[in-house]
């Protein structure tokens, strides 16, 4: 299968676009897409669990303690989901977080969330929304597991960090999840007010959550393809040899992120049908939460 379809859109997706040329900032379709599409989700996760805290007190005949929903909460949450992995993954590797010296990107989704907000109703998850939306997700996230997060690692100062695949990994799982795993582990997105409990993640089965797998096995994978460190590169000669191949050249950067955002495209719809009841609904699936 070609993959210069999907070259061809992500170069046409990242290109700049008006009105925020005009004020020297570099924002593109494939940003406005991401952000909104956050922005949105967060919304409806926030709706479903207010719904679900709501029947819960119902059936146990007891008031519904429901803190009044505050702008700069759900803006905090949402800041906290997009920048909180890098703020911890930031210090470890001596990198300075993109938040730190630019506000276009936090301002950015600062102003989707209030246009989000003030939209008076938004259509609730279905199988016949996400699954196309998958898709979408997974194209952005290959921006980010591609594109975003490999450069600041195998460009680093340090040789021993530069030429690390654990730290690559590392990062990867971290960027993606870390502000995840802050905002569940302080109910950010319950509707009660803000308490300490045990995050999705480490609850029985969540590991086996899409979010949290994938990011180092994409990232792996481009790099893998791309030769992005020499371990990457000498471990795919080494496959090349097993299956009795011969020297391999590594796949340009574009079309491994192509290539990587169709996998992650058949991972989300694969995980929007699972979590919508089209596969697998008994046995051990029942225990998988595929996040």
């Amino acid at each position: 299968m070609s993959l210069q379809p999907f070259i061809s859109l992500y170069r046409y997706a990242i290109e700049p676009i008006a009105p925020f040329t005009w004020f020297g900032t570099k924002v593109c379709s494939l940003d406005l897409v991401a952000v909104f599409r956050l922005c949105i989700a967060l919304r409806q996760f926030r709706e479903i669990l207010h719904a679900k805290h709501c029947q819960r007190t119902a059936r146990e005949n007891r008031l519904a303690l429901v803190e009044e929903r505050s702008f700069v909460r759900d803006a905090c949450t949402m800041l906290t989901i997009v920048f909180g992995g890098e703020a911890i993954i930031g210090p470890l590797l001596g990198i300075m977080p993109s938040f730190m010296f630019s506000s276009v990107s936090p301002g950015l989704y600062i102003a989707a969330q209030a246009i989000v907000e003030y939209i008076p109703v938004l259509p609730s998850m279905s199988l016949s929304t996400e699954l196309p939306l998958s898709i979408v997700d997974g194209f952005t996230r290959a921006m980010l597991l591609c594109s975003l997060i490999p450069p600041p690692v195998v460009t680093h100062t340090s040789p021993v960090i530069a030429s690390s695949p654990w730290a690559l990994l590392l990062s990867s799982l971290v960027i993606t999840n870390g502000g995840f795993f802050i905002t569940n582990m302080f109910s950010f997105m319950e509707p009660t007010p803000l308490t300490l409990t045990t995050p999705d993640e480490l609850k029985p089965y969540g590991w086996t959550a899409t979010d949290i797998w994938s990011a180092p096995l994409i990232t792996g994978l481009y790099a893998l393809l791309t030769h992005a460190q020499p371990f990457w590169a000498e471990f795919h000669g080494v496959i090349s040899t097993a299956f009795g191949g011969g020297k391999v050249d590594p796949m340009d950067p574009e079309s491994a992120r192509a290539l990587c955002a169709l996998i992650l495209a058949v991972l989300f719809s694969t995980r929007a049908a699972k979590n919508f009841g089209l596969i697998w609904k008994k046995s051990v699936a029942e225990k998988i939460k595929t996040q």
